[in-house]
C-alpha cells in the first residue's frame, strides 16, 4: 500500500488501456477452464484475473473496453516462446521487459530474472511461512471474509502504478531514478497498491493482495531492489456505520486499529503497541502501527482510510474503506533473526532447509561467516550523478556478491566540482572470495561507472 521494452508483440499492444470491465474478474484465484488466451506464439494459456499490462494484452480480450491503436501480432520463434516465463497465466518473454535500446527503460538483466521466482508463494520459505501466517489470522477473526490474490503480474501501467492511488504527479517516487520503467507508460510495479483500483471497481470489498515490488534504491543488509508486500483493502457500506455513533471515518479507522492490533499480536505475541500519524497520498487520516520488540520500537506497518475519491472513481461512492500495507521482509528479518536481507535470495541448503512450512519465528542459524574486502572508489561527479544509479551498475556487476555501498567522503572543490567516494563492501553469504575475482569486479565497475554514468574517476 506504501508506497520497460517488448517484442513486436510489446510494441503493437503498448496502449492498450488496462481497464476492464468488473464482470471479466473473478473472485477466485484460478482462472475458469474454458479461459484460453494467447500472447506470444500459437500456444494457449489460462487466463490471468485482472487486467493486463499494456504491451501484453490483447485487443480482443476485452475489444469494448479498450483504446487499441494497433493489433498487429507476430508469431514468436520456438526458442522465443521455450524462453518465457509465465505469472497468473501471462507469458512474458525477456525482451518485453528489457530493452536496452528504449531510452525510458531502466529495467537490467538482475531485475528481470528475479520475476517470476515469488518467495511469497513458496510455503517453506521464511516470506511464505510469514504469508501464510498473516492469511490464518484473517481467515480465523474474519470467517475467510477476504479473498486472497497473490499471483498478479509485476508488470503494470502508470496509471495503476501511480494515478490510481493518488500518487502527485511530482512525487519522487515517479522518477527514473526510484522506479523500473519498461517504457514511459509501463513500470514493474512499486507496491503491491497497483491493484486496489480494480479490485475495487471488479467488486471486491474485502481483499489481500500479496506480490512481488521492485524499487530502485541502495545497497544495504536491508535493501534490496525486489521485496515482498501485502496489502489489505475492507470497504464498508453505510448501513455498517449507521447503527453506530460514529461518523464514517472514525468507524472504519476504530475497525483499521482493531484489526491490525489483532494482527500484530498474532505475529509478535503480547507486544506493547503505539500509532503515529503519518501522511500517505492515498489515505486520510493515516497511520504507523509501531510495536516494542527486542527492547526497542520498530514500525510494523502503514495504513488509512482510504481517500473517498479513490472510491468515487471506482463505483464507491456511498462507502467508506480502509487499507493497509506491509513489508514482508522487513517482518521476517525480525520474526526469523536473517540478518542480511540477500538471504532471502540464498538457494544453499544450509539456508532452505532451516525453514518449513507453518514455522513462523524459527530462528536463523548461521551457517558461515565470510570476511569482508573493501574497495574503494572515488570520481567527480556529473550534474546528472544519483546514488541509486550507482548502486544498480554495482549490482548489475557484482550482483549478490556486494553487501554495502557507502559513501564516505564528498568534497567540492574551489572550482565547484564535487567528488565522491564510495566504499564497497564485497561478501559472499555463501563462499570465501579470492582477490582475483573481487579486482575483476572493481576494475568492471570502474570503467562502468565512468562510461555509463559519465563521471571522471580520481
Amino acid at each position: 500500500m506504501l508506497i520497460s521494452r517488448g517484442g513486436t508483440c510489446a510494441r503493437a499492444l503498448l496502449l492498450l488501456s488496462t481497464r476492464m470491465a468488473a464482470s471479466s474478474i473473478s473472485s477466485n484465484l484460478i482462472a475458469p477452464a474454458s479461459a484460453s488466451r494467447r500472447i506470444h506464439g500459437s500456444k494457449p494459456f489460462s487466463a490471468q484475473l485482472l487486467s493486463y499490462p499494456p504491451f501484453l494484452s490483447r485487443a480482443s480480450l476485452f475489444s469494448s473496453h479498450a483504446s487499441v491503436h494497433s493489433n498487429k501480432v507476430h508469431k514468436k520463434s520456438n526458442s522465443r516462446v521455450a524462453a518465457l516465463l509465465e505469472i497468473g497465466g501471462v507469458k512474458i518473454a525477456k525482451d518485453d521487459v528489457v530493452r536496452e535500446s528504449d531510452p525510458t527503460n531502466n529495467v537490467p538483466d538482475n531485475i528481470f530474472s528475479k520475476i517470476g521466482l515469488q518467495l511469497h508463494r513458496r510455503d517453506n520459505h521464511p516470506i511464505g511461512i510469514l504469508k501464510n501466517a498473516i492469511y490464518e489470522y484473517f481467515d480465523t477473526s474474519y470467517s475467510s471474509m477476504f479473498v486472497k490474490f497473490d499471483d498478479l503480474c509485476p508488470i503494470v501501467s502508470v496509471q495503476q502504478n501511480f494515478d490510481e492511488v493518488l500518487v502527485p504527479a511530482d512525487h519522487v517516487s515517479r522518477s527514473y531514478n526510484d522506479t523500473y520503467y519498461v517504457d514511459a507508460g509501463t513500470v514493474l510495479r512499486c507496491h503491491t497498491s497497483a491493484h486496489q483500483a480494480e479490485l475495487l471497481r471488479a467488486g471486491h470489498s474485502h481483499f489481500l493482495v500479496t506480490g512481488d515490488v521492485y524499487r530502485r534504491d541502495s545497497i544495504d543488509s536491508t535493501h534490496y531492489p525486489v521485496f515482498h508486500q501485502m496489502e489489505g483493502v475492507r470497504v464498508f457500506s453505510p448501513n455498517e456505520w449507521e447503527v453506530s455513533s460514529t461518523d464514517a471515518t472514525s468507524y472504519a479507522a476504530t475497525n483499521l486499529k482493531k484489526c491490525l492490533e489483532g494482527l500484530a499480536r498474532h505475529l509478535f505475541g503480547a507486544v506493547e503497541m503505539r500509532w503515529v500519524d503519518t501522511y500517505f497520498p492515498f489515505t486520510n487520516p493515516s497511520f504507523e502501527l509501531e510495536i516494542y520488540f527486542q527492547e526497542k520500537w520498530m514500525e510494523v506497518l502503514g495504513c488509512g482510510v482510504t481517500e473517498q475519491e479513490i472510491l468515487n472513481r471506482n463505483g464507491r461512492k456511498d462507502s467508506v474503506a480502509w487499507a493497509f500495507g506491509l513489508g514482508l521482509e522487513r517482518l521476517a528479518m525480525v520474526l526469523f533473526d536473517i540478518p542480511d536481507i540477500r538471504l532471502f535470495w540464498s538457494t544453499d541448503q544450509r539456508l532452505t532447509s532451516q525453514f518449513s512450512a507453518g514455522k513462523l519465528g524459527v530462528k536463523f542459524k548461521p551457517f558461515s561467516k565470510f570476511p569482508p574486502c573493501y574497495k574503494d572508489i572515488s570520481f567527480w561527479i556529473s550534474d546528472s550523478f544519483t546514488e541509486n544509479n550507482l548502486c544498480e551498475v554495482v549490482r548489475g556487476i557484482a550482483g549478490d556478491l556486494v553487501e554495502e555501498v557507502k559513501l564516505i567522503d564528498n568534497f567540492t572543490n574551489k572550482k565547484g566540482m564535487t567528488s565522491h567516494c564510495y566504499r564497497i563492501a564485497f561478501r559472499s553469504m555463501e563462499r570465501s572470495l579470492t582477490d582475483e575475482e573481487i579486482n575483476q569486479l572493481q576494475w568492471s565497475i570502474r570503467e562502468t561507472v565512468q562510461t555509463k554514468l559519465h563521471v571522471t574517476l580520481r
